[in-house]
Formats: C-alpha cells, sequence, structure tokens
C-alpha cells in the first residue's frame, strides 16, 4: 500500500510453469497489497504452481478465451477486491518486477494515472533478442498510430502497464477484443477519455520460455492495430463513434 492506496498485481497467465515462480519472487510486496493469477485454460501446472508459492487469488477460465479475456477478469476481479492501483505483469519473466516500485509511485503521487514501461525507450528491445522483424513492425505501428490517435508514445505494445483503478472503471474495457488487439483498444480508450500515460524505460528478455505470437497472429494483430487507430481518428474528428467509446 502506498498513501493508503492498495496495490494489486494481476497475472494474465497462459502456460507460465517454467517462469511463474521466478518472476512473483521479485514482486515488492513492500508496497503491493494482493496478487491475483488468472490461468487461461493452461495445459501445464500454471494454478497448482501458484497455489504452492503463496498466491491465494487465483482464477482459472474453463476455457483458454484469449489474452484480452483474461485481462478482463484480472481487471474485473481487482477492481472487486477494492484496488486503487492495479499492475498488470506478465508471468513469463519478460519484464522485470523490480520495475513496479518506480510505475505506482508516478500513480500514488498523483503524477500520472497510467505508466507503461516501454521497450523502446533506450535500447532494451533489441539488447534484449527482441526479433528485428517485430522491432520494425513495432515502430512503424507506433509511428501510424501517434500520427491518426495524436499522442507521442514510444510504443502502444508494452504488455507492463501500470493503472489507476479510476482509470479501468471509466472506460468500456470489457466491451473490447478477447484477443491481443485488446491493449490497443485499451489505450485508444484511455486516450479518448482525457487521461495521459507515462513511460519508463523497461528492459526485456526474449528467451524460449518467454511467450511470443508467431508471424501470421502478428500479421493479424498489426491489421487490428491500425482498424483501433482509424477508428481513434473518427471518433476524434466526430467523423463516427464506434462503441469502443461509448
Amino acid at each position: 500500500m502506498i498513501f493508503n492506496k492498495k496495490v494489486v498485481v494481476v497475472l494474465p497467465a497462459y502456460n507460465a510453469e517454467l517462469t511463474l515462480e521466478k518472476t512473483y519472487k521479485e514482486i515488492p510486496f513492500d508496497i503491493v497489497d494482493d496478487v491475483i493469477l488468472v490461468d487461461d485454460c493452461s495445459n501445464d501446472n500454471t494454478s497448482e504452481l501458484a497455489k504452492r508459492i503463496g498466491i491465494k487469488n487465483i482464477f482459472k477460465h474453463k476455457n483458454n478465451l484469449g489474452y484480452g479475456g483474461n485481462q478482463k477478469t484480472c481487471y474485473n476481479e481487482a477492481i472487486k477486491i477494492g484496488a486503487d492501483i492495479i499492475v498488470m505483469l506478465h508471468p513469463d519473466y519478460q519484464y522485470t518486477p523490480k520495475l513496479i516500485h518506480s510505475m505506482v509511485y508516478l500513480i500514488a503521487n498523483g503524477v500520472y494515472p497510467v505508466v507503461f514501461g516501454s521497450r523502446i525507450l533506450g535500447k532494451g528491445a533489441l539488447n534484449g533478442g527482441m526479433p528485428f522483424y517485430k522491432y520494425v513492425a513495432n515502430r512503424f505501428l507506433t509511428l501510424f498510430e501517434n500520427m491518426l490517435i495524436g499522442q507521442k508514445l514510444s510504443e502502444y505494445h508494452t504488455g507492463f502497464r501500470a493503472y489507476s483503478a479510476e482509470v479501468l472503471k471509466n472506460i468500456n474495457y470489457n466491451n473490447n477484443s478477447n484477443n491481443f488487439i485488446f491493449d490497443n483498444q485499451v489505450i485508444s480508450q484511455i486516450f479518448f477519455k482525457g487521461y495521459e500515460i507515462a513511460e519508463i524505460t523497461c528492459p526485456t528478455k526474449y528467451f524460449k520460455e518467454a511467450s511470443s505470437i508467431n508471424f501470421w497472429r502478428s500479421s493479424k494483430y498489426g491489421f487490428g492495430v491500425l482498424k483501433v487507430s482509424f477508428l481513434h481518428f473518427l471518433a476524434r474528428t466526430g467523423i463516427y463513434k464506434s462503441k469502443l467509446y461509448k
């Protein structure tokens, strides 16, 4: 807890057995009050391991809902237990939990309502092993999104995020996709509501056990990003307002 604000870390998990414990051990429990793990119908022993290492709030989907569907459960359950600040951390150890202090304090002090860990600020992405084609795609999509959304983020595709619960309560994230495009829809909704997003430099690690999507799914995601960007542009210019912003 920071300044009487309850801090909850949510772990959207899928086949995270090999990396979950290492991730969990680095969570700073001097400020984190609760951890929620949502197992999206894993094929391994993610949920059983979560119990053994001491995670009390474990939810397992009966069917695989997808990355976005997993996050919806994460945020809904965090809000139910009274979270004031919610940190979304991948349990695949691609992002270090050691940055949680820095991210959460910006929100707790009222400086920004949302903070992202950016792999692109500095040289964290390529140094951490991000495939070059993904780096190029990231840069292209981010440039396109900044132009249409009217912002200056270094990247829109990080999976390490901290939110004021107030922000999540004021956007319609439960209407978003259950797939990977969920992340971009959330960003679009946040900006459309007039909130600001801060970024801090975040090292990243790409290795065999870290989750990733293949080229085909990456391509599908890229087209989804373009669609969200156009919808945001149409909404902010008053031409057409998608249900994402209602």
